[in-house]
């Protein structure tokens, strides 16, 4: 059981946990999860985070298929920078290893922001807090658990 699953059990979240064999050799971990899963890479999202400015961190949630731009995201932030995290800080901030970052659960809740295109999904797979499992929700609820916003995140 991990803290994001957890979260979603406590909050009675209707989901669907989807396991699979990571292998450590793939360059992805996100369209790794989309090809074993059999899921379009437009409907699994993966989970990045950026510090702003003077180091303030937050968190992007967008497609696998798609690529953060940076200045979007600092844009929806209200801040004037925006560069992805230390592996270390989002360790140490998360609770999470890199590739298995969930935006549920953190040991330290950020401001998140969702690429708008989950709107468009009944449901999105998110990690689920370790690589080789996902978490399939409505993604009004993920919105919900996170206190996050919707922005245009890609670049």
């Amino acid at each position: 059981m991990t803290p994001a699953i957890q979260l979603a059990l406590e909050h009675g979240i209707d989901h669907r946990i989807h396991e699979y064999e990571h292998d450590p050799a793939h360059a992805s971990y996100g369209m790794e999860a989309a090809e074993k899963l059999g899921v379009a890479a437009d409907r699994v999202f993966k989970t990045l985070v950026v510090s702003l400015d003077g180091g303030k961190l937050a968190v992007a949630v967008l497609p696998v298929s798609a690529q953060l731009g940076l200045k979007r995201f600092a844009k929806a932030a209200g801040a004037k920078k925006a560069e992805m995290a230390a592996a270390a800080d989002v360790q140490r901030v998360t609770g999470y290893v890199l590739g298995g970052v969930s935006p549920l659960g953190q040991k330290k809740p950020l401001p998140t922001f969702f690429d708008a295109s989950a709107e468009v999904f009944d449901t999105i797979y998110v990690s689920a807090g370790r690589r080789g499992l996902e978490i399939e929700l409505d993604p009004a609820d993920l919105l919900r658990l996170t206190s996050g916003r919707y922005a245009d995140l890609r670049q």
